[in-house]
C-alpha cells in the first residue's frame, strides 16, 4: 500500500470540497455543446467580428494558392471541376433582417462544417503536397481562426441565446478517395467557402456592429 503523508489527506479533502461547493449540480444532463462554457468575455462580440473579417479577407487567397498547388487540370478548369453549386456547405438562408439568434445558429453550422472539412483537406495536402509550406500554413491558420470563431459562437449561443444544441451536418470523408477526387473535393469545399464567408460577413457584420 502506498503511504500518503498525514497532512496530504486533509488537503485533498479540502480541494475536493472546494470543487464540489463551487460547482452547482446540474438538474438535467448538460449538453456537450454547453458543458464547459462559462460567462463570455466582455470582448467576445468584437472578437467574433474580427475573426469573420479575417476569414473573409483571406479566403480567396487560400483558394487561389490551393488551386496553384494542385496544378492542371484544376488551375485551368476551375468552373468545371470546382463548381461551388453543390451541397458542400450547410444552407445559409439568413439576411440582414433575420434575428441574431437565427444568424448565430446558421454561422455555427457553417463553421462547424468548415472546421471538419479543413481537417480533411489539410490531411490530404500534407500527404499530396508535403512541401507546399504556404498552403499548409494557410490551412492551419484558417483552422485555428475557425476554431476560435466556433468557441465564440458557442459561448454566445449557450449564454446569451439559450441554445444548447445545434444540428450540424458534415461533408464526406476523403479517406479511400483517389488523388483526383481528394483534390477535387478540396477545391469544391474551398470555393464554396469563399462564397459563404463573403455572405456571412455581409449579414453578420452589421449585427455585430450594433451589439
Amino acid at each position: 500500500m502506498k503511504f500518503i503523508p498525514a497532512g496530504v489527506v486533509p488537503l485533498l479533502l479540502l480541494l475536493h470540497s472546494a470543487l464540489v461547493a463551487g460547482k452547482a449540480l446540474p438538474v438535467d444532463t448538460p449538453s456537450p455543446m454547453c458543458e464547459n462554457v462559462h460567462l463570455c468575455k466582455h470582448s467576445v462580440v468584437e472578437q467574433t467580428r474580427k475573426l469573420v473579417v479575417l476569414l473573409n479577407a483571406t479566403a480567396q487567397d487560400l483558394f487561389s494558392i490551393y488551386l496553384d498547388r494542385q496544378g492542371d487540370p484544376f488551375s485551368s478548369h476551375v468552373d468545371e471541376l470546382c463548381n461551388a453549386n453543390t451541397s458542400y456547405f450547410p444552407a445559409f438562408h439568413v439576411n440582414r433582417t433575420s434575428q441574431k439568434k437565427e444568424i448565430m445558429v446558421a454561422l455555427y453550422r457553417v463553421f462547424a462544417f468548415l472546421n471538419a472539412s479543413l481537417g480533411n483537406i489539410t490531411r490530404d495536402q500534407e500527404e499530396l503536397n508535403p512541401t507546399a509550406r504556404e498552403l499548409l500554413e494557410r490551412l492551419h491558420n484558417t483552422t485555428k481562426t475557425t476554431r476560435g470563431l466556433i468557441s465564440n459562437l458557442t459561448c454566445l449561443l449557450c449564454t446569451k441565446y439559450n441554445v444548447s444544441q445545434v444540428d450540424v451536418t458534415y461533408g464526406k470523408s476523403s479517406k479511400g478517395m483517389n488523388v483526383f477526387k481528394k483534390k477535387q473535393q478540396g477545391c469544391q469545399v474551398l470555393r464554396s467557402y469563399v462564397q459563404v464567408i463573403s455572405q456571412a460577413a455581409q449579414v453578420l457584420l452589421p449585427h455585430l456592429g450594433q451589439a
